[in-house]
């Protein structure tokens, strides 16, 4: 039987899976073979579009059609695409998808929807499509109880959790399943359903509330979509009554094999754990004298016979240190603390590296742990919500970014996209807010990821406007043309206006919404610029600094040792100098700021009035959010130009080159 496609609930937008998104496919006569549960889910999504748009769909016919589409699974010489890929074909108006497995089968009935009219229109030889990465995971930070600080979702901004309200699973799923249509469309197969930082209603999921994890698993099964949990290394403790949480107690390691057989008893897919260990409170094996490897190791033991998976967060630094102390580098913490184990851990267990050194600045480096451990599976993470990139209320797409991030080769050989064996893993920025983003622009962000995971090297401009024309399936080439123009940019926009070249943070601290220069400048956590009369930025050279820099292989450390060289946006990332350096711009880097946050604020009013004009050709309740949002964007702007402008003109004590007001 066909599974009927999910149910949105009303007001609730379809996002890049509109009705208008499926014409192409639903508009033909077309044929489905093979069987298994995302065959069936095929044959519900293709129905529903026939039902729409007057097609026909037939089911394992013994005639020849004719057909304008067919989707089978098949064995002959796809021994290489695996459970996921496809090859896609047209000949003789005839379009062919074949996959060996139902997932390959699903993702390539979205690639035929995704090409629409083109799919149909020539000949096409025969294409292999496959991921580049096997894994491709949300991390959704929701919390189970409303947390006093965080809320119900830590890092959200875009209302509440999908999976969880009151204390509780939803009762109702269906938006659940929803969800995982939209990620089985962009690539996605994986979803971590619980924040990192396990609290004490999370923590129960493992175990007498794991049934309600089974609810969020079934309803995301239809789409190929493995669900993972985050789990708090004491769980032995809190949930199981030991006295000790030691890897190489032979109790502990008994409780997790129990635990995790009752898991996988009640969710036979499972995918794996999530672990935050030793980091900002967490609890680790630190505490008893124990490596990460070996921590690491205790959960790969347990679910190495279900073929699950332990994802390691190597987000591990003093957040206690002291400001006084310049030899102390946040910068540092992952590398000195796991490069040592390189090669330790086993082969189920994934060392999870967040993309820069420090936390999801607008911009830093590329961690150089990423290229330094080659004996160990490791996951690239990268952050859809938007943080420490304006949180969803301005319009910040990251695809560019991402993209310089994937394609960085930390020396000849292997990019960060090809050394990323664990997966690609981001945090989720998705809520119950009925844009599912909040902002709705910033569904573009979470599209991106996915295609992105999916294939690494992809030009991020194609795959914005392969959202674009899913979005707005029936856009007129000026709203076409208006919405690459607003989001195209957008992430040197927000970097223009805030933090400059590299040096991040001056945040508020706590929420990190908006312009505080000083407001991490002398706490414990280690987000420091050091700005003084002469000069801004941290020194993480070899020769006079924390020695960061040297982290790095050939031509990286090289590059980044000498302020001459060193990358002009990364420049207060690695160097302390004076406001009268000059960049390889010509530019001094006081007279840098002071442009680039002018120039930023022209850019906001220059998108918010190209956003204005589009009011006639998108519905009323989506331009009326952007517009809501522009406002408070280009409030902040001003605001983030006037502090960071105010504070160097006064450290400096050098007066804008162009005669500006500076407040």
């Amino acid at each position: 039987m066909p599974l009927p496609v999910p149910v949105l609930p009303e007001g609730v937008d379809p996002a890049w899976l509109p009705p208008a998104a499926f014409r192409a496919v639903g508009s033909r006569r077309t044929l489905i073979r093979g069987s298994g549960l995302l065959v069936e889910t095929v044959h519900g999504e293709v129905a529903e579009a026939c039902r729409r748009f007057g097609g026909r769909v037939v089911r394992d016919a013994s005639d020849d059609g004719p057909y304008g589409l067919v989707l089978g699974l098949g064995t002959d010489g796809l021994e290489l695409l695996g459970e996921e890929g496809f090859t896609l074909a047209r000949e003789g108006g005839t379009t062919t998808v074949t996959a060996r497995g139902g997932r390959g089968l699903l993702y390539g009935l979205f690639h035929v929807v995704r090409l629409g009219e083109a799919a149909f229109s020539g000949e096409r030889p025969s294409e292999t499509h496959r991921p580049a990465l096997a894994l491709r995971m949300l991390d959704h930070w929701d919390n189970v109880a409303v947390h006093p600080v965080m809320g119900q979702v830590e890092r959200g901004y875009a209302g509440g959790s999908l999976f969880w309200q009151d204390g509780r699973a939803r009762g109702d799923l269906e938006r659940v399943r929803a969800y995982g249509r939209l990620l089985a469309a962009c690539g996605i197969n994986a979803v971590s359903v619980n924040n990192v930082n396990v609290h004490a209603a999370e923590a129960r999921l493992l175990t007498d509330r794991i049934g309600e994890v089974a609810d969020i698993a079934q309803a995301l099964r239809p789409y190929g979509i493995r669900t993972h949990l985050s789990v708090s290394f004491a769980a032995p403790i809190t949930l199981g009554g030991l006295s000790t949480a030691d890897p190489r107690d032979g109790a502990v390691r008994g409780w997790w094999a129990e635990a995790t057989r009752r898991v996988y008893e009640a969710i036979p897919d499972f995918g794996g754990y999530v672990v935050k260990a030793d980091s900002e409170g967490q609890p680790g094996p630190f505490a008893y004298g124990r490596s990460h490897s070996e921590g690491a190791n205790l959960l790969a033991a347990a679910v190495e016979p279900f073929g699950g998976t332990v994802h390691w967060r190597a987000f591990v630094y003093d957040h206690r240190q002291d400001w006084r102390d310049r030899t102390t580098d946040r910068a540092r913490a992952a590398y000195d603390h796991f490069v040592p184990l390189d090669g330790e851990f086993a082969a189920d267990a994934v060392l999870q590296v967040k993309h820069g050194p420090m936390d999801f600045q607008v911009r830093e480096p590329v961690s150089p742990l990423i290229g330094a451990m080659p004996r160990t599976r490791l996951a690239v993470e990268l952050q859809v919500t938007q943080e420490y990139t304006g949180q969803q209320r301005h319009v910040c797409w990251l695809g560019p970014m991402w993209s310089e991030v994937l394609r960085f080769r930390h020396e000849p050989g292997l990019s960060v996209g090809e050394s990323a064996r664990g997966g690609l893993v981001a945090v989720s920025n998705v809520g119950d807010d009925p844009f599912w983003t909040g902002h709705p622009l910033a569904q573009a962000n979470l599209y991106t990821f996915g295609r992105l995971a999916w294939r690494p090297d992809a030009e991020p401009g194609e795959v914005l406007d392969e959202w674009i024309e899913l979005t707005f399936p029936e856009a007129s080439k000026c709203l076409s043309a208006g919405l690459h123009a607003v989001l195209d940019g957008s992430w040197r926009t927000y970097e223009k206006y805030t933090a400059p070249l590299g040096v991040g943070f001056m945040v508020q601290p706590g929420h990190h919404y908006g312009p505080s220069v000083d407001g991490y400048e002398y706490s414990p956590w280690g987000t420091y610029h050091f700005a003084d009369r002469d000069g801004i930025g941290v020194d993480r050279s070899v020769a006079s600094g924390t020695g960061f820099a040297g982290q790095y292989g050939t031509p990286w450390a090289g590059l980044y040792e000498s302020p001459d060289t060193c990358p002009d946006e990364l420049l207060l990332f690695f160097h302390h100098v004076p406001y009268g350096h000059v960049l390889k711009s010509g530019k001094t880097v006081i007279q840098h700021i002071y442009d680039t946050h002018f120039e930023g604020v022209e850019e906001v009013e220059r998108a918010r009035s190209v956003w204005a004009s589009l009011a006639g050709l998108v519905d009323p309740a989506r331009h009326a959010r952007v517009a809501e949002r522009y406002e408070e964007q280009l409030r902040g702007a001003r605001e983030w130009r006037d502090q960071i402008n105010s504070y160097f003109l006064r450290k400096s004590g050098v007066p804008d080159g162009r005669g500006r007001r500076i407040y």
